[in-house]
């Protein structure tokens, strides 16, 4: 079933699709090559690639998702933690049928993608992880205030709080705030993107799937760090630093046991698919053709 939202990107098409429980939207494009799944981060959905999926698609069958609880995805009750998460990643695979993916996620996906990634492994030909870190491997230290965290995590974190202090002001909060705070580009983040990620986090429950993402990210280290013993990643993995710089790199080093890489770009932000799409999408393809020639 295809769906429409407000934010149009020419040569794509908006898909709708039951999996695990829930209803997922994603945005599809490109139609011969290796097929790759971009996962969005915080605070963004599907169109933080919008830039991007147009320079992937040339080569390569692109599905962009929105998580549970983001963008045009539902945010009904239940769980919304990256193990809910890496299942609907699953099932929409299944479901999508156009065999293993190469699994791009970046910011609070990186649980998701690396749970994804560790339980069901024929999934994923490959994982990139863009400005991403794992619970159990220093994540958590970003809600610490108290050596220079993060304040939104806990309020996103704490249940109830991010609807009792961000419904109305969601305008003020990413665009004063959120994208401003982590941006290295001026420009980069224009108004109409702006107006995008406002339509959806403004929706009934639009904070809901970040909300889970972040109380997952505090109660979950030790899981990821048992996994990450039990299932170390052994298909190629990709880590793409910029604002966090080698914080990326450093953490897959600890969790991946096969050929990993790893650049990093300077003078780029956290939101480096916004902020550095034709950079981003050169390496990426650079990535992917180097696996699909094996």
């Amino acid at each position: 079933m295809t769906t429409a939202t407000t934010a149009l990107l020419p040569g794509a098409t908006h898909h709708r699709v039951d999996v695990n429980g829930t209803h997922l939207h994603y945005v599809a494009a490109g139609t011969d090559g290796s097929p790759v799944l971009l996962v969005h981060g915080f605070p963004e959905t599907w169109w933080t690639f919008h830039k991007v999926i147009p320079l992937l698609a040339a080569n390569h069958r692109v599905f962009a998702v929105d998580l549970r609880g983001f963008g045009d995805s539902d945010t009904g009750p239940g769980e919304h933690d990256s193990a809910t998460s890496a299942e609907d990643l699953h099932q929409l695979i299944e479901r999508l049928d156009v065999g293993p993916m190469h699994v791009t996620g970046q910011d609070i996906s990186g649980a998701t993608v690396f749970r994804l990634a560790t339980t069901h492994p024929l999934d994923a030909r490959s994982l990139t992880a863009i400005e991403m870190g794992l619970p159990g491997f220093g994540l958590e230290a970003l809600a610490d205030v108290t050596h220079g965290g993060a304040w939104h995590i806990g309020v996103l974190a704490a249940p109830g709080i991010a609807e009792l202090l961000l419904s109305g002001r969601e305008r003020e909060f990413l665009g004063q705030f959120a994208f401003p705070a982590m941006s290295a580009t001026p420009g980069a983040i224009t108004d109409a993107d702006l107006d995008e990620f406002v339509r959806t986090y403004s929706r009934p429950g639009g904070f809901r799937g970040a909300s889970g993402l972040y109380r997952s990210m505090l109660r979950e280290g030790a899981d990821i760090t048992a996994l990450a013993a039990a299932h170390p990643l052994t298909m190629p993995v990709l880590a793409v630093g910029a604002g966090g710089g080698g914080f990326t790199a450093d953490t897959l080093a600890h969790v991946v046991a096969g050929d990993l890489r790893s650049v990093t770009l300077d003078g780029v932000g956290h939101y480096v698919a916004m902020e550095a799409p034709n950079v981003l999408a050169a390496t990426l393809v650079d990535f992917f053709r180097s696996i699909d020639s094996r």
